[in-house]
């Protein structure tokens, strides 16, 4: 059993391969290095998509809708491990049928702060029968919406959403069959 003494993140090269590691606290800066991350949009039972507000607490994009969550995987973390780690943190989900919908995902955003987003996400599909209990840190408020709510509201008004689920919403349409 591997011990996590700190939260890591995965440095990457300009081709996408790992190249060192960071911690979690400090990459976020006005010169964020490329690093790895996921976003994952998650499905309810009833075909529903469950979108989220940021927490007033985090360091970019305070206060924000945006898809269901995202995070960073560990040096060495299986992808879908990472994925079902931040759904039971941030949500307290567990979460089934994880589908890479967006392999090759990739942004590079500055927030309102100077904080700067840079890098390479993967976008997960997967699905849910839980209800969630949102950690307040991660978390202020979520909503369950048609997924084509959210898709024409990223298409009509993008400053509502954070600016990777703006720049997700296009792949996501076919990856959701709509």
């Amino acid at each position: 059993m591997t011990v996590v003494t700190e939260d890591l993140v995965v440095l990457l090269d300009e081709r996408g391969e790992p190249c060192g590691t960071a911690p979690r606290g400090g990459v976020h800066t006005t010169d964020t290095p490329l690093h790895l991350a996921f976003s994952c949009w998650v499905l309810g039972p009833d075909g529903r998509l469950l979108v989220t507000r940021r927490a007033l607490a985090k360091r970019t994009w305070p206060g924000v809708w945006t898809n269901t969550f995202c995070g960073h995987p560990r040096p060495g973390e299986d992808s879908v491990a990472a994925v079902e780690r931040y759904a039971a943190h941030e949500l307290g989900l567990r979460v089934t049928d994880l589908r890479l919908a967006l392999p090759d995902f990739r942004y590079r955003a500055v927030d309102a702060s100077g904080v700067v987003e840079n890098e390479i996400c993967p976008v997960w599909l997967a699905r849910t029968d839980d209800e969630p209990s949102p950690h307040p840190d991660e978390v202020a408020e979520h909503a369950w919406t048609d997924p084509r709510a959210l898709l024409d509201l990223a298409e009509r008004t993008p400053w509502a959403l954070s600016p990777w689920a703006v720049e997700q919403s296009a792949g996501m349409r076919g990856a959701l069959g709509l």
